[in-house]
């Protein structure tokens, strides 16, 4: 029989990989600390931008911090950053601060939104109920006030937790500011993974601000509990691609128009 002397000659004849040598801890410190410097100046404008957010006494405060996410938001989102849509932005953004009953109803996000998956002929499943999106929208809260609270390199514009409309209790309210209305649209289109575990937890009757709070009196980690709630479900994202399809069936300036169109109906002329 071969067999044995053939399996020895084999694993001889291996290549010898190399071991492992150990992480210097001192350059893996060295490299942490170049890295935190290089993003300092994001971190600052993310501080800068969640200060604004939270300081808005007047029309004036409120323009300010529209404009200022507008800038930074240029390359992405030109569509509303003109002058006219940044002034309606500003002025529901002021209204929804200063006065609770006058925050963006959760039931017109919700239209806009399925009006304008409904014009991309998108796959059903890209519908959303006010319960979605009232789940995605504390699940997101959630999520960026740890990871705003954490500090350094999670401190960044997305993470950014001053935006959020929160009722007495802390959680988000029924309905939301201006500038929260834009990102959760936002978003919804690029991470579509997260509306998907927003239905799930719906259709289990979960929150995830219950479920962490929940974990906290009982000891666990709080940070363990978020990532596994706010896991990304690994299937395809449906909307860019009904995206692609809509402008090459009908042209960047209708579908410019349509975009116009919408943010004309989350942000109505008073």
């Amino acid at each position: 029989m071969l067999t044995i002397p053939l399996a020895v000659a084999l694993l001889f004849a291996a290549p010898q990989l190399p071991v492992p040598q150990q992480p210097d801890p001192a350059l893996q410190q060295q490299k942490l600390e170049e890295a935190r410097e290089k993003y300092e100046p994001t971190r600052q404008a993310a501080v800068h931008l969640n200060d604004l957010a939270g300081n808005i006494h007047s029309e004036a405060d409120a323009t300010a911090f529209v404009d200022a996410v507008a800038e930074r938001q240029a390359a992405s989102t030109p569509s509303w950053a003109t002058w006219i849509i940044r002034r309606q932005i500003a002025h529901a953004e002021y209204e929804a601060v200063s006065d609770p009953s006058r925050l963006i109803p959760e039931q017109r996000i919700v239209n806009v939104w399925n009006e304008y998956v409904r014009e991309l002929d998108a796959p059903e499943e890209t519908l959303v109920t006010v319960a979605e999106l009232h789940n995605l929208r504390d699940a997101m809260y959630t999520g960026s006030k740890f990871l705003w609270k954490k500090g350094g390199l999670t401190q960044q514009f997305w993470t950014i937790p001053n935006v959020y409309a929160v009722d007495a209790n802390g959680k988000v309210a029924d309905g939301c500011r201006a500038v929260e209305a834009l990102k959760i649209l936002h978003d919804m289109f690029n991470t579509f993974e997260t509306v998907r575990g927003a239905c799930e937890r719906v259709q289990k009757g979960l929150l995830v601000s219950d479920t962490v709070m929940q974990r906290q009196q009982g000891g666990s980690p709080r940070s363990s509990i978020v990532r596994s709630e706010l896991r990304a479900v690994a299937n395809a994202n449906p909307l860019p691609a009904a995206e692609m399809r809509y402008v090459q069936a009908h042209g960047e300036s209708d579908y410019s128009l349509l975009l116009l169109r919408l943010y004309l109906e989350l942000f109505p002329a008073d």
